[in-house]
């Protein structure tokens, strides 16, 4: 069971360093090369079970199985090559002359193997058994392997020229591919040599890896880090800066946790809403407006410099107070209050607010805490239009 052995191993490491890429749902909006490289996988994965039945039915010498398992062996083997080919060219983004070239190989090398085989039905031109199952190779057969070398070497060259014109990851992406398609061309030259030791299984693995391991796994991560670069924009408010109403959504959710759980005793709650905003956009435009809503913004965040700050609504803001800020919360609204009164008498903006403390003895929740902030932020409304 030495050779089914080696196929077996391959064929575990190749299911669990691939599952992700294997068993991901395709997306139509997936990249043409993860296609491909999916393809192929696939392509991999049906060369390893083709090889360990080989040499499962060659030690139990069940003639008709193994010449089965034999043809389906070299089938694989250029469905896999064909695969690659078309991984490289698409990795490569070459839909040129030399990429179609490419291509064309492979398929030529999957065709000929295909003639080969039905040939071999009729004289031994790729394989042959003597005995129970003495296995003799062909002639065809060592000529296949020399032109998946030359498929392999030639891909490997093309990808390190471009690997030389690009820069960064992409750079180290490309020498990978390049330098796995000439450890495949090694290997390929030893299994010629040796036709009775599973080195294709070995030298198929081995680019399964160093694939996964120096380019699958940074677009993971690289996925990984564009998602949070997304979210981390998507908790932005594109206006004013602070955070937007999603990262208000979560920090409440983060918070009622905290507050069922008990570690959240003490916080209190700011809301703010601008005074004659609309105003400001009939007679004056939008732009303008919005001007006025970054100055309000601005006003904020400098009184409430250690506290979150978030923009809920077109003109409405909220800000959580903890820590200092919540100690000192008194201050702070007396201080705020004191800029709004200047920036009325000045005509700048002008701001209400309102702020509410939590209370565990009567607060079954956040919002609970915050309709008590919101009338009171109401009340100062409408005393600062009556004193306007």
């Amino acid at each position: 069971m030495y050779y089914a052995s080696i196929g077996m191993l391959s064929l575990v490491i190749h299911v669990i360093i691939n599952f992700s890429a294997l068993t991901k749902r395709k997306r139509k909006d997936m990249k043409i090369e993860k296609r491909r490289y999916r393809h192929f996988l696939y392509g991999v994965l049906l060369f390893f079970i083709s090889d360990i039945l080989w040499g499962v039915f060659y030690e139990k010498e069940w003639l008709v199985p193994t010449y089965a398992a034999t043809v389906m062996f070299f089938v694989t083997m250029v469905v896999s090559v064909l695969l690659w080919t078309r991984f490289v060219v698409a990795f490569i983004e070459n839909n040129g002359r030399f990429g179609k070239f490419l291509i064309a190989g492979g398929w030529l090398i999957f065709t000929f193997e295909i003639i080969a085989l039905i040939v071999n039905f009729f004289a031994p031109v790729v394989f042959s058994f003597a005995g129970d199952t003495d296995y003799y190779p062909g002639i065809t057969r060592l000529l296949t392997l020399l032109l998946q070398m030359v498929l392999f070497v030639a891909t490997s060259i093309y990808t390190l020229i471009v690997a030389a014109r690009v820069h960064g990851e992409s750079r180290a992406h490309h020498r990978t591919i390049g330098y796995s398609g000439i450890v495949m061309s090694v290997f390929i030259l030893l299994q010629s040599v040796f036709p009775m030791l599973p080195l294709y299984s070995v030298g198929c693995i081995l680019v399964s890896c160093m694939i996964h391991s120096f380019i699958y796994k940074d677009e993971l991560l690289e996925s990984y880090i564009a998602a949070e670069r997304a979210k981390r924009m998507a908790y932005r408010d594109a206006l004013t800066g602070v955070r937007s109403k999603l990262a208000y959504l979560d920090m409440l959710k983060d918070m009622e946790v905290r507050m069922h759980e008990g570690t959240l005793t003490e916080y209190g709650v700011m809301v703010f809403d601008l005074n004659g905003l609309k105003d400001v956009n009939d007679n004056q435009g939008h732009d303008t407006g919005d001007e006025y809503i970054r100055s309000a913004c601005r006003l904020i965040c400098r009184n409430y410099d250690h506290s979150p700050v978030f923009r809920i609504g077109g003109d409405e803001f909220a800000a959580i107070l903890e820590g200092s800020d919540y100690e000192n919360r008194e201050t702070l609204m007396e201080d705020f209050l004191r800029s709004v009164e200047e920036n009325q008498r000045d005509g700048r903006v002008v701001i209400a607010c309102g702020m509410a403390v939590y209370d565990p003895k009567k607060d079954t929740s956040y919002n609970d805490v915050f309709r008590r902030a919101d009338r009171h932020m109401y009340e100062c409304k409408e005393r600062l239009k009556l004193v306007g």
